[in-house]
């Protein structure tokens, strides 16, 4: 774009120059016709240089010049896919954290009536274009609530800009209306549905349908169908995400909260192997039930970027177990690549590491290839456990047991959102760069452990990367042994 620019602009020099030298010559037009020498480059003019002005293929090569470099980058740009999902992102992230769709628009991330929860060195707001589309993502597929709201907010922005012209908007105020109406309509909101087709009308008089939508509802309200005429009353949102907010994790009772902390510490541990003698590992321990620990400075800068750089190339969106298959699923947004221990020293250092703090036994089969993780835009995993639920699962094809345990380290920091929340047990974990996060997802009796129940919460803001590393039950035999007792 900006080459097309240079050149178009140098064109549109030199016409405005040629102009400007026959406007200098022919103020006089008289004078024109009577100096011969005035009047043979007149006629040169006209007959040749003229022709050649409109007629030049100049503009039409630098057209072409821009749509080569267009074709040249084409299937690197985002598609329809990316365009809806990162509507879906925006809408997601309207939920979980209870931002105003007005807020988002003009660029402020905040829950009324509380400090912002990401302050952005550079403000960006959104264009009446751009709420237009995330609204038409949720009104294609029946999202009324978050159509009505983002809809508002455009035909708000196109009221304000009504008669200008902007040669990136593709939806216009007549468009938003026409949406934002019938969102209302299967909303249950008859009256607004007709105010809001009366007023597409005073733009476009001639449309027959909208006219004919006109005539509908007036005729439903007649009949006393009212503000809920369709009987479906209000929409709401339905994310299940909105189980992660802050606001919904519950305190503990008093004497519950002191017996926890009572027993919650920050430790140097060597975990009796030699690998830890000269740098013990730094463990915080965050929870008792379900046992949760954070291993702070678990890797360094230099190892989390060789491991971001090996996975990046092949990085796919990532799958989840579902029955025997595995399979994309809305409620997990991100791409994922798997890493052998053989693809880096780095990769195999950090396994040698982790089965030092651990104390598990990592070799194959008894644990799985490190997988690496990007979280983008409002990248999310909703509520979930680690280990499988069903003899059915595809985890049981490396014929190694359920996992037992997960090592979770996170390769960035986040700048807003993105914690670990682990929804029954009623407590979260902020992304902390380097760090690892440990928990056992079996009860000693073998059985999984209710109290994993899981979620990474929507990336509000920057780029989150993490490494997990499943590790499974056979193996551990001698290394977590079975309890005496069965209920343990």
């Amino acid at each position: 774009l900006r080459s097309y620019l240079r050149d178009e602009s140098s064109r549109l020099r030199r016409l405005r120059r040629f102009y400007e030298k026959v406007q200098a010559l022919h103020q006089d037009p008289k004078a024109s016709v009577d100096n011969p020498l005035l009047a043979f480059s007149l006629i040169k003019r006209l007959h040749s240089d003229w022709p050649n002005v409109v007629y030049s293929d100049e503009a039409t090569r630098n057209t072409q010049a821009l749509h080569a470099g267009l074709r040249e980058v084409e299937q690197e740009l985002p598609g329809a896919e990316d365009l809806e999902g990162a509507a879906r992102a925006l809408m997601r992230l309207q939920d979980v954290y209870v931002l105003s769709v007005k807020g988002l628009a003009s660029g402020v991330f905040q829950r009324a009536g509380h400090p912002p929860l990401y302050s952005p060195g550079r403000r960006i707001s959104l264009s009446a274009d751009d709420c237009f589309h995330v609204g038409k993502v949720a009104y294609d597929t029946g999202d009324y609530y978050h159509s009505i709201a983002w809809l508002e907010e455009a035909v708000s922005l196109f009221r304000l800009s009504y008669g200008s012209w902007n040669l990136e908007d593709r939806s216009s105020l007549e468009d938003a209306l026409d949406h934002l109406a019938f969102s209302y309509f299967m909303a249950g909101n008859i009256s607004h549905a007709l105010s809001l087709s009366r007023e597409f009308l005073r733009y476009d008089p001639s449309n027959k349908r909208v006219s004919r939508n006109v005539a509908k509802y007036k005729k439903l309200l007649e009949m006393g169908t009212g503000a809920s005429g369709t009987g479906r009353g209000a929409v709401v949102p339905h994310h299940r995400c909105a189980l992660l907010m802050p606001s919904l994790v519950l305190p503990l009772p008093p004497q519950a909260a002191s017996e926890q902390l009572l027993h919650l510490s920050c430790s140097y541990e060597t975990n009796s192997s030699p690998y830890l003698l000269l740098q013990p590992a730094k463990k915080e321990l965050v929870r008792i039930q379900p046992y949760v620990a954070l291993y702070h400075d678990f890797i360094t800068d230099a190892e989390a970027e060789t491991i971001k750089g090996l996975a990046g190339p092949w990085l796919q969106r990532s799958v989840v177990a579902s029955g025997e298959k595995q399979q994309k699923a809305e409620y997990r947004i991100s791409k994922s690549a798997w890493l052998k221990d053989t693809a880096d020293p780095v990769v195999r250092a950090l396994d040698r590491r982790i089965a030092a703090v651990t104390g598990l036994d990592l070799r194959p089969p008894y644990a799985e290839y490190l997988q690496v993780v990007n979280y983008g835009l409002g990248g999310h995993y909703e509520p979930h456990f680690d280990h499988a639920t069903s003899r059915k699962s595809p985890l049981y094809r490396m014929k190694s047991g359920n996992r037992i345990a997960t090592i979770m380290i996170y390769l960035s920091a986040v700048e807003a959102g993105g914690s670990t929340a682990f929804i029954y047990a009623n407590f979260s974990v902020p992304v902390v760069k380097n760090a690892a996060l440990f928990w056992w997802n079996l009860r000693r009796n073998g059985n999984g452990d209710g109290d994993t129940l899981h979620a990474g919460c929507p990336v509000l803001a920057g780029d989150k990367w993490v490494a997990n590393k499943w590790i499974h039950e056979h193996g551990q035999e001698f290394r977590r042994p079975c309890s005496a007792d069965p209920q343990d």
